[in-house]
Protein backbone atom coordinates (compact mmCIF):
# COMPACT_ATOMS: atom_id res chain seq x y z
CA UNK A 1 0.00 0.00 0.00
CA UNK A 2 1.35 3.16 -1.30
CA UNK A 3 1.25 6.78 0.76
CA UNK A 4 -1.29 8.36 -0.99
CA UNK A 5 -3.73 5.18 -0.22
CA UNK A 6 -3.48 6.00 3.43
CA UNK A 7 -4.48 8.91 3.62
CA UNK A 8 -7.51 7.55 0.85
CA UNK A 9 -8.67 5.89 3.27
CA UNK A 10 -7.93 8.24 6.00
CA UNK A 11 -9.84 10.61 4.20
CA UNK A 12 -12.88 8.45 3.88
CA UNK A 13 -13.21 8.05 7.34
CA UNK A 14 -13.05 11.76 7.83
CA UNK A 15 -15.42 12.02 5.82
CA UNK A 16 -18.30 9.38 7.71
CA UNK A 17 -17.25 10.85 10.61
CA UNK A 18 -18.54 14.51 9.50
CA UNK A 19 -21.82 12.88 8.06
CA UNK A 20 -22.45 11.15 11.73
CA UNK A 21 -21.12 14.87 13.28
CA UNK A 22 -24.10 16.96 11.02
CA UNK A 23 -26.65 13.63 11.33
CA UNK A 24 -26.29 14.01 15.11
CA UNK A 25 -27.12 17.68 15.37
CA UNK A 26 -29.90 17.53 13.17
CA UNK A 27 -30.84 14.83 16.17
CA UNK A 28 -29.83 16.94 18.83
CA UNK A 29 -31.88 20.28 17.34
CA UNK A 30 -34.67 18.27 16.69
CA UNK A 31 -35.01 17.02 20.17
CA UNK A 32 -38.59 18.68 20.57
CA UNK A 33 -39.51 18.87 17.68
CA UNK A 34 -43.65 17.74 17.79
CA UNK A 35 -44.19 18.30 14.25
CA UNK A 36 -43.09 17.57 10.77
CA UNK A 37 -44.04 18.09 7.20
CA UNK A 38 -44.58 14.08 6.73
CA UNK A 39 -47.01 14.36 10.08
CA UNK A 40 -45.86 13.33 13.53
CA UNK A 41 -42.57 13.96 15.34
CA UNK A 42 -39.45 13.92 14.34
CA UNK A 43 -37.46 10.81 13.69
CA UNK A 44 -34.02 10.26 14.96
CA UNK A 45 -31.61 10.24 11.88
CA UNK A 46 -28.60 7.51 11.95
CA UNK A 47 -25.62 7.48 9.13
CA UNK A 48 -25.34 3.69 7.56
CA UNK A 49 -21.63 3.12 6.11
CA UNK A 50 -20.16 -0.14 4.47
CA UNK A 51 -16.53 -0.85 3.69
CA UNK A 52 -16.09 -0.25 0.29
CA UNK A 53 -12.62 -1.10 -2.26
CA UNK A 54 -10.67 1.57 -2.90
CA UNK A 55 -11.52 3.17 -6.28
CA UNK A 56 -8.59 3.70 -8.56
CA UNK A 57 -6.15 1.91 -6.64
CA UNK A 58 -2.86 -0.13 -8.18
CA UNK A 59 -3.15 -3.08 -6.47
CA UNK A 60 0.22 -4.64 -6.13
CA UNK A 61 0.29 -7.62 -4.14
CA UNK A 62 -2.33 -10.22 -2.54
CA UNK A 63 -2.11 -7.66 0.87
CA UNK A 64 -3.73 -4.73 -1.16
CA UNK A 65 -6.57 -6.47 -2.82
CA UNK A 66 -8.16 -6.40 0.99
CA UNK A 67 -7.68 -2.54 1.86
CA UNK A 68 -11.20 -1.18 2.09
CA UNK A 69 -12.51 2.52 2.45
CA UNK A 70 -15.42 3.18 4.17
CA UNK A 71 -18.07 4.78 2.44
CA UNK A 72 -21.46 6.32 3.86
CA UNK A 73 -24.89 4.69 1.55
CA UNK A 74 -27.40 6.23 3.65
CA UNK A 75 -29.19 8.21 6.56
CA UNK A 76 -31.95 6.03 7.88
CA UNK A 77 -34.76 7.54 9.59
CA UNK A 78 -34.72 5.35 13.44
CA UNK A 79 -38.01 2.98 13.35
CA UNK A 80 -38.13 3.39 17.17
CA UNK A 81 -41.55 4.26 18.45
CA UNK A 82 -41.97 8.21 19.50
CA UNK A 83 -41.56 9.21 23.42
CA UNK A 84 -45.15 9.62 24.88
CA UNK A 85 -45.03 12.51 27.44
CA UNK A 86 -47.81 13.24 29.61
CA UNK A 87 -48.53 17.49 28.67
CA UNK A 88 -52.08 18.11 28.55
CA UNK A 89 -51.29 22.02 28.14
CA UNK A 90 -48.90 21.02 25.23
CA UNK A 91 -50.82 21.86 21.38
CA UNK A 92 -49.82 18.35 19.82
CA UNK A 93 -51.65 16.39 23.42
CA UNK A 94 -54.00 13.84 21.81
CA UNK A 95 -57.01 13.58 24.10
CA UNK A 96 -55.54 11.72 26.94
CA UNK A 97 -52.99 14.08 27.33
CA UNK A 98 -50.20 12.61 25.68
CA UNK A 99 -47.55 14.15 23.12
CA UNK A 100 -45.68 12.25 21.15
CA UNK A 101 -42.13 13.36 21.17
CA UNK A 102 -39.13 12.46 18.98
CA UNK A 103 -37.30 9.04 19.54
CA UNK A 104 -33.94 10.95 20.80
CA UNK A 105 -32.39 9.96 23.64
CA UNK A 106 -30.02 12.79 24.44
CA UNK A 107 -27.17 10.50 26.57
CA UNK A 108 -27.11 8.12 23.73
CA UNK A 109 -26.41 11.30 20.98
CA UNK A 110 -23.79 12.85 23.23
CA UNK A 111 -21.88 9.80 23.45
CA UNK A 112 -22.50 9.36 19.88
CA UNK A 113 -20.94 12.76 19.26
CA UNK A 114 -17.77 12.04 21.12
CA UNK A 115 -17.56 9.04 19.42
CA UNK A 116 -17.31 10.30 16.39
CA UNK A 117 -15.24 13.27 17.24
CA UNK A 118 -12.68 10.94 18.49
CA UNK A 119 -12.94 9.03 15.39
CA UNK A 120 -12.25 12.17 13.06
CA UNK A 121 -9.37 12.93 15.45
CA UNK A 122 -7.60 9.88 14.73
CA UNK A 123 -8.34 9.32 10.85
CA UNK A 124 -6.84 12.90 10.64
CA UNK A 125 -3.89 11.80 12.81
CA UNK A 126 -3.81 8.63 10.47
CA UNK A 127 -3.35 11.28 7.68
CA UNK A 128 -1.17 13.74 8.92
CA UNK A 129 1.65 10.69 9.70
CA UNK A 130 0.88 9.49 6.52
CA UNK A 131 1.91 12.95 5.13
CA UNK A 132 4.99 13.23 7.00
CA UNK A 133 6.41 9.88 6.30
CA UNK A 134 5.93 11.25 2.53
CA UNK A 135 7.95 14.64 3.30
CA UNK A 136 10.40 12.60 5.15
CA UNK A 137 11.16 9.79 2.16
CA UNK A 138 11.07 13.17 0.05
CA UNK A 139 13.91 14.64 2.12
CA UNK A 140 15.79 11.12 1.94
CA UNK A 141 15.86 11.24 -1.64
CA UNK A 142 17.14 14.70 -1.72
CA UNK A 143 20.45 14.04 -0.26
Amino acid sequence: MDLFSAMKISSSGMSLQRVRMNTISSNLANLNTTRTAEGGPYRRKMAVAEAAPMEGANFADALDHSIRQVKTVEIKEDKAPPRLVYDPSHPDADARGYVAMPNINLMEEMVDMINASRAFEANAAAARNARNMAQRALELGQR
